[in-house]
């Protein structure tokens, strides 16, 4: 038996050596280790030898199984490695070649407005910061200072999902959560703008279950309403594009903000049609105030050392007003005509160094 174990061992170790390929090698593989292989007919015989016989000659086939294995191993290192410099060799790239055509694909304009509002924020010095889409009551109502009969708390308005450990968590309603969060991990001074999604029980043509927000915070210790409405009024005529857009406060309410004002830009909606910066007629985009004092106090930041303001805006509403487009659902149509029509080409994509686009 040991005469045939090592005449098997010589006869599948220079089958290996021969093999020219990674798939000869496969065939190898098989014809030695399978099922039906060289070495697994041979072990079928060990039944018939006797005891002692039997332990040595099985430790000898095991033995070969892991040799036979370790060599299968590396010849396919080896061939692989030859196979891999055979194609680098003839899979040469010709740099003289012209450049392909474009594709086809557009950058949506939601996204485009959304990196817009990113490079405009930039300038100014804030910085992102994102949290969960699913909230728990404190951090969506409570210590936004929403008390437990505002509306935004009804299920006809709000998702929630299903009680867990006597809480029922909920979809945000807007990205001020993580307003929230950022005051409690991070010590004054703040400069966040917060992107999202967001989710309401609203559908129609200017609102949908799922939209998008943005919201900016600011707080320190000497930050004032002057500095809120100079920032709001740059980011306005920065993001249409116009220098002397006429932008106006309005004093409104929300519970996380004491005093609270909506924004307004000027525009014309003469002949039916709507336009920005012309015209005595004004548009309502944005809200804003300064931090409620307990709103900060909820966060365990001290409202008599420091103070901050904070706004918030629909993504899609201001992408909307800028490219003209009358329909919000469209967007999530998923039609390629739509997307060719309002999309821009991935290299239109805004940044700090490149500006907007117009």
């Amino acid at each position: 038996m040991a005469t045939a174990i090592d005449q098997l061992r010589v006869d599948l170790l220079s089958q290996v050596a021969a093999a020219a390929s990674s798939a000869a090698l496969e065939e190898v593989r098989v014809s030695a280790l399978g099922r039906k292989g060289a070495i697994t007919e041979q072990m079928k015989t060990l039944g018939q030898l006797p005891p002692d016989e039997r332990r040595a000659a099985g430790q000898a086939f095991n033995a070969l199984k892991d040799e036979v294995a370790a060599a299968l191993e590396a010849r396919k290192a080896g061939l692989e490695s030859a196979e891999l410099e055979a194609r680098l060799a003839q899979e040469r790239i010709d740099v003289t070649l012209p450049a392909r055509p474009q594709p086809d694909g557009r950058l949506h304009p939601l996204m485009q407005t959304w990196d817009e509002l990113v490079a405009i924020f930039g300038e100014m010095g804030f910085v992102i910061a994102e949290g969960p889409d699913i909230e728990d009551d404190w951090h969506n109502f409570t210590a936004l200072n929403i008390p437990e009969e505002h509306p935004a708390r009804q299920e006809m308005d709000t998702f929630y999902l299903q009680e867990h450990d006597g809480h029922r968590p909920v979809l945000r309603t807007h990205t001020s959560p993580v307003q929230i969060r950022t005051m409690l991990t991070q010590k004054p001074p703040i400069r966040i703008i917060v992107p999202g999604r967001t989710f309401r029980s609203d559908h129609d043509a200017t609102h949908s279950p799922m939209f998008h927000q943005v919201e900016g915070l600011v707080i320190d210790e000497s930050t004032h309403m002057g500095h809120l409405k100079g920032t709001l009024i740059e980011f306005c005529r920065a993001f249409f594009g116009i220098d002397d857009l006429p932008v106006r406060f309005r004093n409104s309410h929300f519970p996380f903000t004491e005093p609270s004002a909506e924004v307004d830009i000027g525009c014309s909606r003469k002949g039916g049609g709507l336009t920005i910066g012309a015209g005595d007629d004004w548009l309502e985009i944005l809200g804003s105030g300064m931090v409620h004092p307990k709103v900060l106090e909820y966060c365990g930041i001290d409202s008599t050392k420091y103070q901050g303001w904070a706004f918030g805006m629909g993504i899609e509403r201001i992408a909307m007003l800028k490219y003209g487009i009358p329909d919000l659902r469209t967007m999530y149509d998923s039609d390629l005509r739509w997307l060719r029509h309002y999309g821009f080409m991935p290299l239109d994509v805004p940044s700090m160094l490149g500006g907007l686009a117009r």
